[in-house]
């Protein structure tokens, strides 16, 4: 049984050992982002890999592309290929900030063509509380080969400036509501958002323990959002195209396919003037 949203411990914690397995501990911290790395040394789930989002999950800045910029499609290509993960892949990720590091992961290889990608509900967390066994052994990878094969292309800031005013764009925030009016910016430096964006805050995807909602209950929670739209019109972004992609993933259980990605939301927005800003 393939995996293309999300996955359960109980599920996982039965393919610990498969070779059609690869698990990507994605755990990480904006604030200090060197966490992710030390907390998976300390411990990760057995035969867990570790993906670093500023390192394997992100190009380079330029101070205009915003702060977590897709890699190019090539390089991110030979980077799976060197952890082992080929185009037959089941690849799942974890991380324990709600799936915010899995998912980005999880749109990623989606973007790159491989389907079999999943999340893993309740994150390392729920790894925990289930009485899960951990590790400390850092697995060496087999290097595999892997085919890009792009299913979707992103849109860019050119696409979402030219459809600002356009019925064919829905665009998302999933940034926290007082981000979103401009208040409380610790991260960005400049607050506010892009004018006729709408606020779906990431975390409202998830229960209070943590999983994601049932697929019934994301569709009625996005339908004040998608409308009358087709999901093909949604545009999600966020500060820098991460948490955008746990709103992505939630539509995708609802139900909801066909949603894009602005990669470089807000953050890249802000480096230009010119573009108009809302608050």
């Amino acid at each position: 049984m393939s995996h293309t949203t999300l996955i359960s411990v109980a599920e996982l914690a039965q393919h610990l050992d498969d070779p059609a397995f690869v698990i990507f501990d994605c755990r990480h911290d904006l604030a200090n982002p060197e966490f992710g790395s030390k907390a998976y040394a300390q411990s990760h789930i057995p035969s867990a890999l570790f993906a670093h989002l500023d390192r394997d999950l992100a190009a380079p800045l330029t101070g205009r592309n915003g702060r977590h910029p897709l890699p190019d499609p090539k390089i991110f290509a030979a980077w799976l290929a060197r952890m082992g993960v080929s185009n037959d892949k089941q690849v799942v990720g974890y991380d324990n900030a709600g799936g915010v590091y899995a998912s980005r992961l999880w749109w990623m290889l989606r973007w790159a063509g491989l389907r079999n990608a999943a999340v893993l509900d309740g994150g390392w967390q729920a790894w925990l509380a289930a009485g899960q066994a951990v590790s400390t052994e850092v697995r060496a990878p087999m290097a595999a080969n892997f085919t890009v094969a792009i299913a979707q292309s992103p849109v860019d800031a050119q696409y979402v400036k030219e459809h600002l005013q356009s019925p064919d764009m829905v665009l998302i925030d999933a940034r926290a509501n007082d981000r979103f009016h401009g208040r409380n910016e610790t991260i960005d430096p400049v607050g506010g958002h892009i004018p006729g964006a709408r606020n779906r805050f990431f975390k409202d995807n998830l229960t209070p323990q943590g999983f994601f909602k049932s697929p019934a209950q994301l569709r009625e929670d996005f339908k004040p959002f998608v409308g009358n739209a087709t999901p093909q019109k949604i545009v999600s972004q966020c500060g820098s195209g991460v948490t955008a992609c746990h709103n992505l993933l939630a539509m995708e259980i609802a139900g909801l396919t066909g949603g894009r990605l602005y990669p470089g939301s807000w953050s890249e927005w802000i480096a230009d003037p010119s573009r108009p800003r809302a608050s």
